[in-house]
């Protein structure tokens, strides 16, 4: 069985998150160095530390609405407050003693997280899972005006990556990467999202 732990890109300070959006959203956002319109704060909005798990979700920045990759600098102290906030999207029995208290809960959250395979370079599942964290209207403006330090367009690199690939170059692309280490999760919070 693989593991539920969350591997990121992170420093003293801060975690990189990362997200894909149409073009004129992430032109607003680069260009404003936060999230502006036409970002919605009336929708959730989902970040996810692991690069690779996006690459696959957004099929390399190909899928129609997904054309661009932001990675996304927020605070750890914001990120640890999500992960203190939030409720997994189904009802682990190491979180909690039943469904019936996992819908009371879930019903009430305003961050829900989920743990997705973690994929390969070449978008193989694998049987660790990847966190992603949803967030809701009611704490999209924190992320978006108090944690957010940094936003930036990390496009051309999937691009390059990608085109490595196709080229058979695999240990050219590997190397490019975004290096990710295991998250060092304070224990309270980790038993609260299902974490090991």
């Amino acid at each position: 069985m693989g593991t539920h732990q969350i591997r990121a890109r992170y420093d003293r300070d801060s975690i990189t998150v990362y997200q894909a959006f149409r073009p004129e959203i992430a032109d607003a956002a680069c260009a404003a160095g936060r999230f502006v319109p036409p970002f919605s704060r009336e929708r959730m909005t989902w970040i996810k530390p692991s690069f690779l798990w996006l690459m696959a979700r957004s099929d390399w920045a190909r899928k129609p609405g997904q054309e661009r990759v932001l990675a996304v600098r927020i605070t750890r102290a914001g990120w640890e407050e999500a992960l203190s906030l939030a409720v997994p999207t189904h009802p682990d029995r190491r979180v909690f003693r039943d469904s019936g208290e996992w819908r009371r809960r879930f019903a009430e959250s305003v961050v829900h997280v989920q743990w997705d395979p973690e994929r390969t370079l070449r978008g193989a599942k694998l049987e660790d899972r990847s966190i992603q964290i949803g967030l809701s209207r009611h704490v999209i403006d924190r992320y978006a005006d108090e944690w957010t330090l940094e936003i930036e367009d990390r496009t051309p690199l999937v691009r390059k990556i990608h085109r490595l690939l196709q080229e058979g170059r695999t240990r050219q692309a590997r190397d490019l990467l975004p290096e990710e280490r295991l998250y060092p999760l304070p224990g309270h919070l980790a038993g609260g999202i299902g974490a090991d």
